[in-house]
């Protein structure tokens, strides 16, 4: 089913994109990611321009974020008012994300930054993660059902003023850590098209020290806001959103998001992990051989 996408200026399967829609949900239930780290390389290996995939994954991002929402707020899972902060932080990062990239796209290396960015990105990522699964494996599950208990927010965090109770989290912090994470988070979804989940999951685990039961629904509620701000933020600068390649995207993800929402209630985490890992750093590799071989069209016209 071929479908024709106006602002990437070729013609796709529709079928493709919405399968890759359903693995983005998927991914968004289970782990609590957008699913764009993962949904932007692989439309730029489809042949998608990375200007016009990192914009519109954000858009789609959006659509699997609210119904992975939904779905932890009904198990409580959701700390709003930590969501509250970090929207706050990541609407501050979107903006100057969105200065970044017009000035590396002015320059005409944005391609090679998102490129580069995904290597150095999904390789670190995929690597610790695929360390984390390992050892969790080999202790057993036992062992590790007793780290959540363990878990303390860093000292870095500890040592910044004005603190707040954060009641549902179970944690007595500075609101600027999680305001500074978002920043993080808002630039990088505004450069790479990803909702901040693959970074932002871990930092909220091993940095804030959240309880581990809110941690997936309130990444979640922050992808949702940003990659909203961030899908009207391309809208009106970079005009780089592809509304039909998103809408494709959509109509998997929402799908995808309540079937990866029910597999996270039974299966192992470990081995859910060591999954993602490996996928995340064959990913990685590809785009990695990618930058260092000759394209077989050396000079290309992007419609502005």
């Amino acid at each position: 089913m071929d479908v024709y996408l106006p602002i990437a200026n070729l013609a796709v399967d529709g079928l493709v994109i919405v399968a890759l829609g359903v693995a983005t949900g998927i991914l968004s239930g289970v782990f609590g990611v957008g699913g764009g780290f993962l949904t932007t390389p692989l439309l730029i290996f489809y042949g998608i321009p990375p200007t016009v995939a990192a914009a519109s994954a954000a858009t789609q991002v959006t659509g699997a974020s609210v119904s992975g929402v939904f779905a932890h707020s009904r198990k409580q899972g959701v700390d709003y008012q930590m969501g509250a902060v970090t929207v706050a932080g990541g609407m501050m990062g979107a903006l100057l994300g969105a200065l970044i990239f017009n000035l590396l796209r002015s320059a005409g290396q944005i391609d090679v930054v998102i490129n580069v960015l995904y290597v150095v990105m999904l390789g670190t990522i995929g690597g610790l993660m695929a360390r984390e699964s390992v050892e969790s494996l080999r202790n057993g599950s036992a062992k590790s059902g007793q780290r959540p208990a363990k878990r303390r927010h860093h000292p870095m965090i500890a040592s910044l003023p004005y603190r707040w109770r954060f009641y549902r989290s179970g944690l007595y912090i500075s609101p600027l850590g999680p305001l500074i994470l978002g920043v993080v988070v808002g630039i990088l979804t505004m450069l790479m098209g990803v909702g901040g989940g693959f970074f932002m999951v871990p930092a909220m685990l091993y940095i804030l020290g959240m309880s581990a039961k809110v941690v997936v629904g309130t990444s979640l509620f922050n992808i949702l806001f940003i990659t909203m701000l961030v899908t009207m933020v391309h809208a009106f600068t970079t005009r780089a959103v592809d509304i039909v390649l998103a809408g494709l995207l959509l109509v998997g993800s929402v799908t995808g998001a309540q079937l990866g929402t029910k597999i996270a209630s039974f299966a192992k985490p470990e081995h859910l992990r060591l999954v993602l890992a490996m996928i995340v750093l064959a990913i990685a590799m590809r785009m990695a051989f990618n930058l260092g071989v000759r394209p077989d069209e050396v000079y290309t016209v992007v419609p502005l």
